[in-house]
């Protein structure tokens, strides 16, 4: 019985496009973490209201380590969540 092999023998071929183009689902690791820096939650689910509603981002905190933010109800104030802000440039506190 003779035996079927799904590759070819010899060295594996690039996972690049046949035309030598590179594959455009295929990205590098440091390419998705690009391309989501930062999110802001536009509904949440507001257990007052027990309904998804907008949420409006109010900043709470100013830490060295990140900005602290919550997620408020548009509807009836309820906080609905928070989140840390972590990208922090060169942070200088002026003591007078």
């Amino acid at each position: 019985m003779p035996s079927f092999r799904s590759e070819p023998p010899g060295p594996r071929p690039s996972r690049s496009h046949p035309a030598g183009r590179p594959n455009p689902f295929e990205r590098s690791p440091a390419a998705g973490r690009d391309g989501y820096a930062s999110f802001q939650a536009s509904l949440l689910f507001c257990p007052k209201c027990r309904q998804a509603t907008p949420a409006r981002e109010r900043l709470l905190l100013v830490l060295p380590t990140g900005n602290l933010y919550e997620y408020l109800c548009v509807e009836c104030g309820t906080s609905t969540g928070s989140k840390t802000d972590r990208e922090q440039r060169d942070v200088r506190l002026f003591i007078p």
